[in-house]
């Protein structure tokens, strides 16, 4: 039906069905910046029979497009209400411009073949996941670009067996996503190139985390601001690095899962959605282990930059270097987590200057000299009014102990004579 489109999100992204100038339009009116979804694919998810046929014209006669779900656009297609469907994780809806009226609006009745559909419903879902991850994987690859010119030599360069396998493995699913692209599909053979990968990603991955485990419990071994500073700096230097290497791991982890999906696909498409279900939290699951890393070790650098920034007065040239090397270490990570999609708050450490250190110390012994002037002022006052007190009860003592004395006496003379 002209002006009538379906929504479809997962969360993570939108999908927009419909008519090519239908869905254009709703972008266009919403500022929505989208990209193909790849509807065709989803010929092979339908079952078979008039089903196909049914489904197959369907798909032919709609554009899908996909749209990364940001903080913005997600408030823009908030407005529609998107309703839970049968799939789990999957909402929907479908909005249609009737008429001369110029807003998009929520169609009450009725829903379109992709909200009917199980089979086209979750194999939507089901792209729309593998396209969120290319958009993750290209988002990477621009990382792994800006972050350091030498980083490729870098990972090339490691003797290390589990980053030397993982680089070999990176090859091999390389050359199966450009298959897959020439094909449109994943076969039996495509998938036995690719199917023991995983493990040697996880093994690198774990290699890394690792890695910045040590240099965060190394900085909280170190007392000497020296030691410190150098530790600060061999963290400055090696971070980047092991991110680097967890950031291809992502990435390489998120290419088998779009091969996966593919596959299932292709051979059982009855579990296609289940597929995409396990995948998701499997993904979750790995954002929270290096989240977890990398948190720990900027809470350290930043205890190590508040500590340096405390000595800063013995420790003139080194304390400064500390928190340099701190918010460096911050910075990198803090970058890195937005590649990934994790959020984080970074916090920068601000450098105490020597001067300003000596003087807020100084400040500070001028204050304590006052208060010790005014505590000894107070003591001396108490002390001399309790002895001016303390004289003047001894000598009305003397007195009346004088005439005491004085009185006895004469009347002992009195008896006597």
């Amino acid at each position: 039906m002209d002006n009538e489109i379906q929504l479809i999100s997962d969360g993570d992204g939108l999908a927009v069905i419909g008519n090519p100038t239908d869905v254009d339009r709703f972008l266009v009116s919403e500022g929505l910046v989208s990209q193909d979804l790849g509807l065709e694919r989803l010929k092979s998810a339908v079952g078979t029979g008039a089903v196909v046929a049914q489904a197959g014209s369907e798909i032919a006669a709609n554009s899908g497009r996909w749209v990364k779900l940001t903080r913005e656009s997600a408030q823009s297609v908030h407005k529609y209400g998107l309703m839970e469907s049968k799939t789990p994780g999957v909402r929907h809806a479908m909005v249609g411009k009737p008429g001369s009226i110029k807003s998009w609006l929520q169609v009450e009745k009725g829903a379109g073949s992709f909200l009917t559909n199980p089979a086209l419903l979750a194999g939507a879902a089901g792209i729309m996941a593998q396209v969120a991850m290319q958009q993750s994987m290209a988002e990477i690859t621009d990382y792994l670009a800006t972050i350091d010119e030498k980083v490729d030599d870098v990972l090339r360069a490691q003797k290390d067996t589990a980053l030397a396998r993982m680089i070999g493995v990176g090859l091999v699913i390389e050359e199966t996503m450009t298959i897959r692209e020439k094909r449109g599909r994943v076969d039996e053979i495509m998938w036995s190139k690719v199917q023991t990968a995983p493990t040697t990603i996880a093994e690198t991955q774990v290699y890394a985390l690792r890695q910045l485990d040590a240099l965060a419990e190394k900085m909280e071994r170190k007392t000497d601001m020296g030691d410190l500073a150098a530790t600060a700096k061999e963290a400055e230097s090696a971070v980047p690095e092991w991110l680097a290497v967890l950031a291809r791991c992502f990435q390489l982890q998120d290419a088998i899962a779009v091969l996966e999906l593919d596959r299932v696909l292709d051979a059982s498409p009855e579990e296609l959605d289940g597929h995409r279900s396990g995948l998701k939290d499997a993904r979750q699951d790995r954002l929270d282990r290096i989240t977890l890393s990398t948190e720990r070790l900027v809470a350290r650098m930043n205890a190590a930059a508040d500590s340096a920034n405390a000595k800063v007065l013995l420790n003139p040239a080194a304390s400064p270097a500390v928190v340099q090397s701190s918010n460096r270490v911050s910075a990198s990570v803090h970058d890195f987590h937005g590649r990934l999609g994790i959020e984080s708050g970074r916090q920068s450490s601000e450098a105490i200057r020597w001067t300003d250190a000596a003087a807020e110390a100084m400040d500070k012994v001028l204050e304590a000299g006052e208060e010790s002037v005014d505590a000894a002022w107070r003591v001396g006052s108490e002390t001399l009014g309790q002895a001016r007190s303390a004289t003047g009860k001894l000598s009305s003592g003397i007195a009346e102990l004088s005439s005491g004395v004085a009185e006895r006496a004469l009347r002992w003379l009195g008896d006597n004579e």
